[in-house]
């Protein structure tokens, strides 16, 4: 296993995990409501990704992300994963998590459609019968909501875009995402203040006690997934990224059925067998390939 495939694909493995979870923490801070929580998700992040650049001592990176295209495309892509935090924040706590969940269930096609088109990856026979897999039990799955499902595709689009951006921009991930929540960071400054001091509910740090350390906490629960996914991009291919992204939304799918008690029927039992067996399948085949290129590796070099 290759140096970067050994980095990649655990950091990317973490940060399906933690992005899985966030439903929970999102629901124990609903009285918060969401643009308040996203305004200290912003506000908090540019500390925790100070303390990252600070711990690798590289600024360098920080000064080049601040200049020329970098700096236009890390403005885009801040004002996409903003957008995709925001719906994100208030699909949970309007009992919507299932319907975001779907939307990260059809990134992941988005995500393969992108490598080919953009990045020129290919994929094996058994990948397209995965692939074909879960486009199905997306679809099913879109069919047990009885209308479009736009969360969920908002929630696809604003990250499939923000992913590609990332890819493409030759940054550390620690100092992009620190340049991203920089950019955002004004914005939700301003909101915040005015929402404290002109607002009859207005509030600073929550209702205080333990708000505060939760609110803080924003930070690093932000920040954390959002740099090892960065770093896994430029290491994983981005197919091999698109298939694993559905650990993530399994996981929310989950704590929507069995913690929030969503409806969960039939269709949406059917929906997700179909998505876990495009996922073994795939995970199967891309450890066959990974194996056979290492024997033919082996034999072709010298002795």
């Amino acid at each position: 296993m290759s140096s970067a495939l050994r980095l990649g694909f655990p950091a990317a493995l973490l940060s399906y995990l933690i992005w899985g979870s966030l439903p929970l923490y999102i629901r124990v801070m609903k009285h918060t409501g969401a643009l308040e929580l996203l305004a200290h998700r912003v506000l908090w992040s540019v500390p925790t990704a100070i303390l990252f650049i600070a711990v690798a001592a590289n600024w360098r990176d920080v000064r080049a992300a601040f200049t020329g295209s970098n700096l236009r495309w890390l403005t885009l892509s801040g004002l996409l994963i903003g957008a995709n935090w925001a719906i994100y924040i208030w699909a949970v706590n309007a009992g919507r998590t299932m319907e975001a969940s779907l939307g990260y269930y059809i990134n992941p096609l988005v995500n393969v459609l992108f490598g080919m088109l953009i990045f020129s990856e290919k994929l094996r026979p058994a990948q397209w019968v995965a692939v074909a897999i879960a486009a199905t039990g997306v679809a099913v799955m879109a069919f047990a909501f009885g209308r479009v499902p736009w969360v969920a595709l908002v929630l696809c689009i604003t990250f499939a875009c923000y992913s590609v951006i990332r890819k493409k921009v030759a940054i550390d991930s620690r100092a992009g995402f620190l340049v991203e929540v920089a950019l955002l960071a004004p914005v939700a400054l301003g909101w915040l203040v005015w929402f404290a001091t002109t607002q009859p509910d207005g509030r600073w740090l929550g209702e205080g006690g333990w708000d505060i350390p939760l609110l803080m906490a924003a930070g690093p629960i932000t920040a954390i997934p959002l740099i090892l996914y960065a770093l896994a991009a430029k290491r994983l291919r981005f197919s091999t990224i698109g298939m694993m992204q559905y650990i993530g939304p399994t996981i929310q799918f989950l704590i929507a059925v069995l913690v929030f008690k969503e409806g969960f029927g039939t269709t949406h039992a059917i929906a997700f067998g179909f998505i876990w067996t495009a996922l073994i399948v795939f995970t199967a085949d891309s450890l066959m390939g990974d194996a056979k290129a290492r024997r033919l590796a082996r034999t072709a070099r010298p002795a």
